[in-house]
């Protein structure tokens, strides 16, 4: 069965980190890329970052450009998304998307972590 599962998420105060992990499997994940969404409540998902299979390139939200960084262990079947000088606009549940690299109609979704930025 696949799976991907988030953790990580949860309270922080503006300024504050923190570090997402999605722990996959059941499919190979070598051969897909990875992306991390999230979802504020009357907002439309939104990407955020992205990186490649074999960590050749990795792509950011401007929204989030110079304060996220996305990276991969392949050998662990996990991806990360560490967040850095966070905002109270950060605030949404953020999933783990794996989508394959031979069909790009093939993709799955974790169930999402919540993160709350707030004083």
């Amino acid at each position: 069965q696949v799976q991907l599962v988030e953790s990580g998420g949860g309270f922080v105060q503006p300024g504050g980190s923190l570090r997402l992990s999605c722990a996959a499997s059941g499919f190979t994940f070598s051969t897909y890329t990875m992306r991390w969404f999230r979802q504020a409540p009357g907002k439309e998902r939104e990407l955020v970052a992205s990186i490649t299979s074999t960590s050749r390139s990795t792509s950011f939200a401007d929204s989030v450009k110079g304060r996220f960084t996305i990276s991969r262990d392949n050998a662990k079947n996990t991806v990360y998304l560490q967040m850095n000088s966070l905002k109270p606009e950060d605030t949404a549940v953020y999933y783990c998307n794996a989508q394959s690299n031979f069909w790009t109609t093939l993709d799955y979704w974790g169930q999402g972590t919540q993160v709350t930025v707030s004083s």
